[in-house]
């Protein structure tokens, strides 16, 4: 029998989960389908009831949804409950339970680059649901964290977050400064860039060993990542994430290991496709 996934936001239109998602079923025979939907911030409570009614096994969650939907969720996984924030939910059993693969998925992305965590300073740029997520699974590794954002509260309330799960984070103002001699890991986690205007602050004097990360991946190559790869920097965008991420959803709804290379290849295919055809 044929099962159902979906992504759910707003805006959902642009999502590239369907053709990652799809992709892997096709390559490993899957009877599966997954669709996108738009639903408005009003009306989550109706879409999840909605979903539950169609005979839906599970669905993704994005913005602005990650936090609100867990309201209306049975349990939520130790990542979840970490995050604070759901991006996945299966149900089982008649059960709904909640589900966060955002900041494994994050680590699995860089994990290749960066060899080792432990003891490695990261620095993220930005405080909100994105850095959240990415910041406790590093923080979980090992890595000391220094977090900058433009609203200094933020940061450190963050900061505060980590420490309380028995993490190390500082926090700091949105600059540059001595942080970025020492720096192993940089995450840019805000939205600059999407429309190709430069980072507020140059990244001059930064450690030539750094990897230095953009979650956006469209466009594929920020001008923040042009400036760490013209500085020396080894430079990832937000594809790995966005794939290691879904991966580590099919694997929470199937139990069994996701077709990663297929899904890979489909997600560039579609990004290449959108640059030299602007749809």
């Amino acid at each position: 029998m044929e099962k159902h996934y979906a992504v759910i936001g707003d805006p959902i239109e642009h999502s590239l989960s369907p053709i990652m998602h799809n992709a892997g079923y096709q390559a490993l025979g899957v009877d599966a389908q997954y669709q996108r939907f738009q639903v408005q911030a009003g009306l989550l409570a109706e879409a999840v009831k909605g979903l539950q009614a169609l005979g839906f096994s599970g669905w993704n969650v994005t913005l602005p949804h990650k936090e609100s939907i867990i309201a209306y969720l049975d349990v939520l996984t130790p990542q979840a409950m970490r995050a604070g924030a759901v991006n996945t939910v299966k149900i089982h059993e008649g059960k709904l339970i909640g589900h966060n693969t955002d900041g494994d998925g994050f680590v699995l992305s860089v994990a290749e680059e960066l060899k080792e965590f432990k003891g490695k300073k990261a620095v993220l740029l930005g405080s909100g649901g994105a850095s959240k997520g990415i910041a406790l699974a590093l923080a979980e590794q090992g890595m000391n964290l220094h977090i900058l954002n433009r609203t200094p509260g933020k940061a450190k309330d963050l900061a505060q977050v980590i420490q309380g799960q028995g993490g190390t984070a500082t926090s700091g103002e949105f600059s540059p400064g001595e942080w970025l001699r020492d720096v192993d890991l940089l995450v840019q986690t805000t939205s600059v860039g999407l429309k190709r205007e430069p980072f507020p602050f140059p990244l001059t004097g930064i450690s030539a060993q750094a990897l230095v990360v953009d979650i956006i991946f469209n466009p594929m190559e920020t001008p923040f990542l042009k400036e760490a790869k013209k500085l020396g920097c080894r430079t990832q965008n937000g594809l790995g994430m966005l794939l290691y991420q879904g991966a580590l959803a099919w694997e929470f709804w199937f139990d069994g290991q996701a077709p990663v290379e297929e899904m890979r290849q489909a997600l560039k295919q579609r990004l290449l496709e959108r640059m030299f055809y602007k749809h």
